[in-house]
């Protein structure tokens, strides 16, 4: 059953409180995460000056383009990253804290989504600031502001990789149904959602054939799509292909998710507290 909207409302205002329980420390954890800037910047400067080479392009990025490209990664993953949710979805299964939802009339999925959309709006209340500083210091690495119909199909990818990145997650999550440990495939797919969402470094930099079969997979969405987007790496007929396949994908996981927890709970047990 999905929520009523004065119960998501009210759930919505309960899990933005919590988030500010502990602000000092929410704060200092977000702050924290500007630190790799730094790194970053240092390794693709070294990556097209090192050597006493002079400055070039690699796959039409320049060094001031790909620093820009990273920065703008930086709020797509803000977005899209979920930490702690699939492993969370599958603890509570484990020991027995599903129950809850089994019991009482609260939708898991709905209430887990609208508990997440209230991280993000603590988060986005404190990083804010930083990430204004940071762009505008690193002004020059990007080539200008998009125009309006590009701005809007960036903003309109940001939302669908925060919901994609939930409802993959969730997905994963799920199998805790069916498996006791599962620790070890959420390594792995933290592992190639950092490789082959395009965070760790732009996915044009790959072999074409590689590049052809990470472009099938739903995760470059979470982080290079709407970098490239931004950019203006992605645009025409190729950028409205690409909307549609992200929100492809989104419906494809919100099924899956939900199809999941269906299944799950009447193969479940109760164990535990």
């Amino acid at each position: 059953m999905l929520f009523r909207l004065a119960t998501g409302w009210t759930v919505l205002k309960i899990s933005f409180e919590e988030r500010l329980i502990y602000r000092g420390d929410f704060a200092l954890g977000t702050l924290m995460r500007f630190l790799p800037i730094v790194t970053q910047i240092f390794l693709w400067r070294a990556v097209f000056y090192g050597a006493d080479r002079p400055e070039g392009q690699i796959a039409g990025y320049t060094c001031d383009t790909i620093i820009g490209y990273y920065l703008l990664t930086m709020i797509s993953r803000a977005f899209s990253s979920m930490p702690g949710l699939a492993s969370g979805i599958a603890r509570d299964i484990r020991d027995g804290t599903v129950k809850k939802f089994l019991i009482q009339p609260i939708d898991m999925v709905s209430f887990l989504l609208i508990n997440r959309v209230a991280h993000k709006l603590v988060y986005y209340l404190v990083a804010v600031g930083p990430f204004a500083l940071v762009f505008y210091l690193f002004r020059d690495f990007f080539p200008g502001w998009p125009d309006g119909f590009t701005m809007l199909a960036y903003l309109a990818s940001l939302v669908m990789a925060f919901l994609l990145g939930f409802f993959l997650e969730a997905t994963l999550g799920m199998i805790g149904f069916w498996f006791l440990e599962v620790s070890s495939l959420f390594f792995v797919y933290m592992l190639f959602s950092f490789f082959f969402s395009g965070h760790m470094f732009p996915i044009d930099l790959l072999p074409d054939k590689l590049e052809f079969l990470v472009r099938l997979m739903p995760l470059h969405y979470l982080a290079y799509f709407p970098a490239a987007v931004f950019l203006g790496r992605i645009s025409g007929p190729d950028l409205i292909q690409g909307l549609w396949i992200q929100f492809a994908w989104v419906v494809f996981f919100l099924v899956a998710s939900r199809t999941a927890f269906h299944f799950g709970v009447r193969r479940y047990s109760g164990f535990g507290g």
